[in-house]
Order: structure tokens, then sequence, then C-alpha cells
């Protein structure tokens, strides 16, 4: 989504700000679009600060502010917010109007169903779908038949649209578990690292990213005010930062119930959760709760449940509860309850 910031005035200097980790390869996509429609790109190029020597270089980069600046030239220039993405130029407005038309949705999952959808009015050169599989929800891209596969940079844009899109309905940071692409590995696939933070498989059939199910149930929390000065100064691709994960408690105590022993330790519940070990605990101050308080809670709730539905001997309790001895399982068991584990099972029989 565009913003309407003039941008003449922009200090060459504020451009570099931060890390140059967008692929040069995504400009060059954009060139390209120019050339099909006969219109240069050098006002484009000028205003984003990049050298038209450098496009040429296979393994340059950009800044996200000067991917904003020339996104945001291109499409009005073209009047195309696709690039030249798809077969049918998307004029100006186009997913704003996306966005506006799913806004008014009560949670996340049907206003992601609702852009799907009226995705395809834009254009039809590929279908968006929203799916659920388990405890896993999945936006897909398939390309229709008037198309071959979608290019890199088509893929990359309409993904991370829709996901920080997703993340702004919601205000919270939605993980991905994974994402998919239908081509080959790039030459910069480090940038992926970036763009998408969750395993990235490619040579796929199609391109999709995952994240929890969960997210779909959450409200939506913005309005038309909040639209409106959202799409003043959105990154077309390039997902917001949040710091807030509004379910984070909630794939916290899902970690430590279904991986105990792979969540034994703060740095091992980050990894899986795909957040550094600080932020991990940063955000769950922020939502007033700890990991070793939710450590006790799962792994009570646990104990208890094996103690009373199964025989099994107190050391294997221990394991399934995700403490690494049994001497300190019962050391944990007994601050709990006041009882060892075998004696609180006794006082449980009929």
């Amino acid at each position: 989504m565009p913003s309407s910031h003039p941008r003449s005035q922009l200090d060459p200097a504020r451009l570099r700000i931060g890390p140059a980790v967008t692929p040069m390869a995504f400009v060059r996509a954009m060139v390209e679009a120019y050339q099909a429609r006969g219109v240069r790109p050098t006002r484009a190029l000028k205003l984003a600060h990049i050298a038209p020597e450098d496009v040429r270089e296979a393994g340059a980069r950009i800044t996200a502010a000067q991917m904003e600046v020339i996104s945001d030239a291109a499409m009005r220039e073209l009047d195309d917010e696709g690039v030249g993405c798809f077969t049918r130029a998307l004029p100006w407005g186009s997913y704003g109007m996306l966005a506006r038309a799913s806004l008014s949705s009560p949670h996340l999952g049907l206003a992601i169903k609702r852009w799907c959808r009226h995705h395809s009015l834009l254009t039809d050169d590929v279908r968006l779908s929203l799916e659920v599989v388990g405890d896993t929800a999945r936006i897909a891209m398939h390309p229709q038949q008037v198309v071959q596969n979608p290019s890199e940079f088509c893929v990359v844009s309409v993904l991370r649209n829709i996901h920080g899109l997703a993340s702004w309905y919601v205000d919270s940071r939605i993980p991905l578990r994974g994402a998919q692409f239908p081509y080959a590995t790039p030459a910069h696939l480090d940038a992926y690292r970036v763009l998408f933070d969750g395993p990235s498989r490619f040579d796929a059939a199609h391109a999709a990213i995952e994240f929890d199910a969960s997210y779909l149930t959450l409200p939506v929390r913005r309005d038309e005010t909040a639209l409106n000065q959202m799409l003043q100064h959105a990154l077309p691709l390039t997902v917001r930062s949040y710091r807030r994960d509004r379910l984070l408690v909630h794939r916290v105590r899902q970690q430590l119930a279904t991986q105990p022993m792979d969540a034994h330790n703060a740095d091992d519940l980050a990894a899986l959760l795909n957040v550094s070990t600080r932020t991990l605990h940063r955000q769950l101050k922020d939502e007033g709760a700890s990991l070793q308080t939710l450590k006790d809670e799962v792994r009570r709730q646990r104990a208890m449940d094996v103690l009373l539905r199964t025989n099994r001997p107190i050391k294997q309790v221990a394991q399934a509860s995700g403490f690494r001895n049994e001497k300190s399982f019962i050391r944990a068991f007994r601050g709990w309850t006041g009882r060892s584990p075998g004696e609180w099972r006794g006082e449980q029989a009929p």
C-alpha cells in the first residue's frame, strides 16, 4: 500500500538509515516495469538516491526507506500499485480499497478472506485463499491459467502486503511458521530471513505463508480514521515490526505443553517461537507474565494429569512433565501441593 508523502525533499542521509537488506533485484523488477511501458525510471531512481549503474549489480542492496521511496514513485508514475506484477495495472488506491473493504470484519479470519476474495476483482493472474489445517493457517497464492508462475517480486510483494496488513488489523505481531515459494532459491537467500520470519522453502508448487490459526480469532482493532492515517505512511513491501504479540502467552503455553523437553530453557523456547531470548522475556513482561510462572503452570497441570490418568513411575511422570530428573520434579511438586507426587496420587485415588 503506497504512502502519500512528498518525496522530493527527502534527505539522502535519512534514506540510508538502517540496514540495507532489500535486494536490488526488486528494483530491477520495477525498472523493467517502466521499460515495458516505455517510461524512463530516472526520476524514481533519483528520488530514492539509487545510481542507475547500481541497479545492474547483482549483489547490491538498498534500505527499507529507499524501497519505500522508489515504490511510491513507481506506483504514481505508472499508475500501477502492482508495479508491473500483473497483466492488468492496479490503479492508484487499489490496495487501500482492499484494506477498507475488510475493515468492518469482526475478526482477522474474515478480514483475510474478504481481502483475498476482493483481490481477485483486481487481477485474474493469481488467486489468493485462506486455508486452515489443524492449528495452522495458510495464505496461499495460486497462479491462474492465463499466466505462468508469478515473478519473485510479485510473490514477495503480495505476501508481505497481506501479512503486514493482517498484523496491522489486529495490532499484533503475527510470527510466521514458514513460507514457501514457487521458484528456485535466489542468490539473496539471506534477505528472506528478514522478509519472512520463519523457515523458507523454495521450488514449491505455489507460494504461501503459514502461521498459528489462533490469530484468526483476534478482533480487528482498526477503524476508518486509523486506516486513513496508516495509508499515509505505509511501507509498500515491508511488514511493520510489531513488538507486541497478543498471543505470545498462549503460544508459550502451547510449546511448553507439546514440546516440554525441547522448550526446557528460555533460549530453546525463543528459538521455537522465532524470537530472541531478550524479546521473549520483554514481551512476557509486557503481558504481565513470566516464563517461570508459565512453565510452572504447564508442568503442574501436565504432572497432575499423568499422575491421575496413568500408573507410570514417578521418574517417567517427571520426564513427561518436562523435568530432567526425578529429584527436581519431586521438589517442585512439593512446592505446588505440599505433597510428594506419590502421596498426592494416593490421596486422589477413589
